[in-house]
């Protein structure tokens, strides 16, 4: 699977304290390893603190927002 993130989230990603960091990480790791569900549109996964939003494009997964509450 292979994972692209526009710019804006990039660089939410890079701002981040490392507890969050490591948060968002797993997050899209899941979303990832998750073959079963097929979300053309946008979707979203949250953890704890964070969330992001992405869609899938085949093998592609494409983050298009991340952000925390803390």
């Amino acid at each position: 699977m292979k994972v692209e993130m526009v710019q804006q989230a990039a660089s939410v990603l890079s701002d981040v304290p490392d507890e969050v960091h490591e948060e968002i990480i797993t997050l899209i790791g899941a979303v990832a390893g998750d073959r079963e569900t097929q979300a053309s549109d946008l979707a979203a996964a949250f953890g704890d603190w964070c969330w992001l939003v992405y869609t899938r494009h085949g093998d592609v997964i494409e983050v298009l927002d991340v952000g925390c509450a803390r």
